[in-house]
Formats: C-alpha cells, structure tokens, sequence
C-alpha cells in the first residue's frame, strides 16, 4: 500500500489550515509513518505536482489522499476520517471472563412482534457468532466504562454494519467519538418531514465537518399520504403523537436496522425520570430485526451514565457542531410543531409533546426498560 497526501501551500508559502490539521490528526492517531510521500499544490501554480493531481483526479480542494494498493489500483480520499478508517488496523479487544448477568437489560417487544421464537435455546446465535453468554460478558466489561471504550469494542467488531442513529447533540458527541477513533462506522437520521430548518442545516454540518456519510430514511410515502389525507397535518394536538411518529418515525427505524448488526443511541438516564431511568450502556434490542436475517441486533447507550452537563461540557471542550435551536432555549429537539423551547427549572423533555402527560414523552423509537429486567 502507498499512501500519497496532497497539501496546499498558500501564497503566503503557509500550508493550508485543513492541511496543518489533517497533519495532526495523523500524528495523533500514530498513522503519519503510513504516508510514504507528500507533494504540494501551489496556489497560483497550476504547473506545480499537487496542482497536476488535483486535475487529473478532479479533486478541487486540499488535502487529499491517492491511496494505491498492492494491485496497482488507486482510491482518492478527500476526507481525512476516511484515510484513517481505510489504513488504520486496530487489534479486537479483549473480553472480560467473569460477568454477572444481571448488568444487561432486555429492550422488551412489542406483544404483537417478537423476534424471538418461542422456547429458543439460549445459545441462539444473534450476531455471527455472537451469543447470549457472550453478548452478557460484553455488558458486563462496558456497563460502567466510558463511551469510548464502548464505541471502540463496538465498531471494532462490526465496523460499518455499526450506526449512530443521529438527531440530536448526545450523539453528535458520539460521532466526534466515533471519528476521533479511526475505526469504520454508519450514521443514519431519521428525516420525518416535519424537522425545523435549524436541524436540516445542522445535519449537513455535521456531514461536513466530519466527512462522513448520513444517510436519512424518510416515511413510505403511501402510509403518510394516507394518514395525512385522512387526518390532516396537526392531528397528533388531538388524539396523542403515536400514530404520526410511528409512520414518520418508528416505521423509518425499523427498516433502516435492517442493514445493521448493531445501533447506537444517545440515550441518557437521567434524561427522562419516567421512561428511560433504567436505560443500560448496551441491550439486546428484540423489539427490532438486523441485517441478514439475524433477528435481533444488538442496541447500545454508550452516554447512559453521562448528565445534560457533562455532555456541553464535552462539545465546547472539543467544538463539537450543535443545533443553534439549543441557542435559543431548546434542549431536546424534535419535530417542529412538536417541540418548544423549555422555561428556567423544567426538565428538558418538557418541551416535547407539552400537551401530553410525562409518562407518554417517548416517540415509540425506544421501549421503555424496566427498572429491574430480567437480564438477557
């Protein structure tokens, strides 16, 4: 493999600032012994080399990457994130030998959609491989670690067949995680059609900023031109939210994981005194089918112990991207006629659903686990 790097210099003869911070992103992660040679597109050159590449490869921005493997065959990467996921080899982690059950908790299925059969051995295979007695020894070894290490063990073992489903500012900290560990992973948004304009912008920003891919999943378009025939735009101020976020939303999610091996969520604690007291770092989610026909896949909450406070602390910290709807007294974000900012002393979920009871504050896109399940 021979990794070639592109950077501008600039007429004042400086590289360019992305270029000074791709650089250090390499050195960081131990990979800048991986580049084997550096050329230079001059500003105002087109004669010079990187200048020549950039045209030959129809690249237009610096840096990038010329990546050409032992075949012969060259892959140009105009993102450095990517670079890194495609030359980094990182070992698989180590598990823990002596867990105890009860540290992992079951997302319970809905009565009418177990993907579970019943009477099923408890060896049943979920994952490639991977079993209940394992999948109980990894909850045990990341119950109270921190989110690195559970995106690290993760994403080490299923790569990109691992997603960061992405809406709000918990899991954008979990992409910058995510990034900052040089190992394959997917990001999906659930788009229902119905997000403010502050949240569509975020999402690009946040597509730029990392260089990643997010794929957004959309409603079945004859389900919710049904629905909103039949019922109009603004229903949900009558009758309750389910029926509109299960067509905008948990329908969307479900055929989404069935790419999927494992997601990862943003889900926090203390986030909703009423239904996710009890969220655990990592679950088996049988609410739900993965890819290939697995059944179930594993569903993981890596910030669970982390507070509201330690996740702002954590994006000014790093400059992570956030939504300016937070600006302006936002704290959970969801769809525009559902959310409104929060008064001094609510709780941050009280600007959802706000015509609704607490214990109904959930869109159906996570069951509400138990405080005392009965583990995997």
């Amino acid at each position: 493999m021979h990794v070639t790097m592109v950077k501008k210099r600039l007429l004042s003869g400086d590289a360019c600032k992305k270029c000074v911070e791709a650089e250090d992103l390499l050195r960081g992660r131990g990979l800048w012994g991986r580049i084997d040679r550096v050329v230079w597109a001059v500003e105002g050159d087109p004669a010079s080399e990187g200048m020549q590449l950039g045209q030959r490869y129809k690249v237009a921005t610096a840096p990038f990457f010329v990546l050409r493997d032992e075949r012969g065959q060259e892959n140009v990467f105009e993102s450095t994130l990517k670079l890194l996921r495609a030359i980094a080899t990182p070992p698989a982690p180590a598990l823990a030998t002596e867990v105890k059950a009860s540290t992992v908790s079951r997302a319970p299925a809905p009565a009418s959609d177990s993907s579970q059969p019943a009477g099923a051995s408890q060896a049943t295979v979920l994952l490639d491989g991977l079993d209940r007695e394992e999948a109980v020894r990894i909850a045990a070894q990341l119950a109270n670690g921190e989110p690195q290490e559970t995106l690290r063990h993760l994403l080490t073992r299923f790569g990109s067949d691992c997603a960061i489903a992405f809406s709000g500012a918990e899991d954008v900290v979990l992409i910058d995680m995510a990034a900052h560990s040089g190992l394959p992973f997917s990001v999906f948004c659930l788009d229902t059609g119905r997000l403010h304009a502050e949240t569509y912008r975020f999402i690009e920003k946040v597509r730029v900023h990392y260089g990643i891919e997010i794929e957004l999943c959309s409603p079945q378009p004859q389900a919710l031109q049904a629905f909103v025939r039949k019922k109009g735009l603004f229903s949900f101020y009558e009758d309750g939210h389910s029926e509109c976020c299960g067509i905008r939303k948990v329908e969307a999610l479900k055929r989404s994981l069935t790419q999927y091996r494992a997601w990862i969520t943003g889900q926090r604690r203390d986030q909703s005194p009423d239904t996710r007291a009890a969220v655990p770092v990592l679950q088996i989610d049988e609410g739900n089918a993965g890819k290939a026909g697995a059944g179930v896949l594993l569903k993981a909450n890596p910030l669970a112990n982390w507070s509201s406070s330690r996740v702002w602390s954590y994006i000014r910290d790093n400059s992570v991207p956030y939504n300016t709807l937070h600006e302006r007294g936002y704290v959970s974000v969801g769809c525009e006629p559902c959310t409104r900012p929060v008064l001094p002393g609510q709780h941050e979920r009280a600007g959802r659903w706000w015509w609704e009871e607490a214990t109904k504050k959930e869109c159906g896109l996570h069951a509400v686990v138990a405080p005392h399940g009965d583990g995997i």
